[in-house]
This record gives C-alpha cells, structure tokens and sequence, in this order.
C-alpha cells in the first residue's frame, strides 16, 4: 500500500511533530510512506477569503505532487475535506478525481481503510475530545446531535484503544470552537469568546489535554488556554496514537 503523508503549512510551520507523529504512526501500522517534498499549500486559505480562482496554482501543484499514490492522509480534516471538494485540474482532470476519492483524514484512514481494532499506545492523562466542524460536518468522522441519528465517533473509537487514556466530552460535544480560519480574523471577538466556551467546558471537566484531529483548531483553543494561565494543554490526536507514555 503506497501512502503520501500530506502535511498541511500550519503543521509544518509550527507543529512539526504533528507530521513526524503521524508518519511514525503509518509506518507502524505496515504503510509504505512517502513525502512528496515539493508539497505546499493545498489552496484552502485562497479559496475560503473568496479567492478560489487564485488557488489554481496550488491544485497544480497538489495534482503533480500526489499522483500515482493509492491513498493521500492527511492529519487535517479542514484540508483533506478542502481537497475533496474543490480540486481541480484542467490539464489532469482524471489525475485530480481520482486524488479526490482517494484522500484521507488520518482517522477515518486508519478506521475505513486500514480497520485498526488494536493499537499498541499509552498516554495516563486525562483526555478532553474536541470535534472540528469539518471533520465532523463535513467528513462525517462522528455523529452530530442535530441529526438525532446513532451516536457514533471514529476518533474516539480510536482513542479508547490506547491504554490507560481518560476521555472527557463537553457537554456541547459538537459545538464550534470558533477558529474558522479567516474567521478568527475578521469576526476576532465573536471567535474568541466561542474558544472561551469550549475551554470553560473542558476546564470543568477538569482534563490534562484537550485533543481533536484539527492542528487549527487546537492552536485556537491553545491561545485562549495560554492567555488564562491555564495548566491545561493541547495535543493532537496522532500525537496521542502514537505514544509510549
């Protein structure tokens, strides 16, 4: 099984072990894996801030770096579901769809395509889940409470794998943390005190470690958290997965 591990910039800018931990974590569950180095943005922020014409370059870019590959993970559910929406390729259309079905968030990857019932990972703290809405709205990685449908959570399912872990939910268990990417930024006050919200309830919980599989998401809440002073601190979902605590 051939795998190209795409890194999203934020991660390979600021949260590099992010990327390190989820390749080590493929690698350890028999992936072939490979690093496309001539990766860089897959065109979310263009696209979302009403530029989608001007990402053209980037699915170019994403098409030539990620062709030939049988699955594309990525730890990243805002891009991975940017990628199988919106890309595009005029010059490699056959290339791009088939790019589009074959990419993967890394925990429907590992749940769907790989059906991991056993990890071998251990991490003693107290673990609140954080949903991202487009994983889960968009990628259907859990249920919503809205649909009123069966409750169900791939991320979850994965983290009652690893042993010793205590997970802790919200009493919103869905409900957005605000970070929306250019929406931090032109609506700051409303994203703010919707990061204050998610963080009041995971403080209540009393947790070590707010995860979720969005590296966006989690610097959202770990801004608010570091400006409260509070112990509390975030960690991504491969992070966890892959560690020997």
């Amino acid at each position: 099984m051939k795998v190209a591990l795409f890194i999203p910039c934020y991660i390979d800018q600021f949260y590099p072990q992010v990327g390190i931990a989820t390749l080590q974590l493929l690698e350890k569950l028999g992936c072939d894996v490979s690093f496309p180095l001539e990766q860089t943005c897959c065109g979310q922020p263009m696209a979302n801030s009403g530029f989608a014409s001007l990402s053209k370059g980037c699915d170019a870019n994403f098409v030539e770096n990620f062709s030939g590959f049988d699955y594309i993970v990525a730890p990243s559910g805002s891009c991975v579901l940017h990628v199988k929406e919106h890309l595009q390729d005029a010059a490699h259309p056959e290339k791009a769809a088939n790019i589009r079905k074959n990419v993967y968030e890394l925990t429907e990857f590992l749940t769907d395509v790989l059906k991991i019932e056993k990890l071998q990972a251990r991490f003693p703290f107290k673990v609140g889940i954080h949903n991202s809405c487009h994983g889960q709205r968009g990628l259907g990685l859990s249920s919503m409470t809205e649909t009123m449908t069966p409750t169900f959570s791939k991320p979850e399912q994965l983290l009652n794998m690893v042993t010793d872990i205590r997970l802790s939910k919200p009493k919103r268990n869905d409900e957005c943390c605000g970070f929306g990417g250019t929406f931090c930024v032109f609506e700051e006050a409303v994203s703010v005190k919707m990061g204050k919200d998610r963080v009041a309830e995971h403080d209540d919980n009393e947790v070590d470690y707010i995860t979720g599989g969005d590296t966006s998401c989690l610097m959202h809440l770990e801004g608010i958290l570091k400006r409260q002073g509070s112990k509390i601190k975030t960690i991504h979902i491969a992070e966890i997965l892959n560690s020997s605590l």
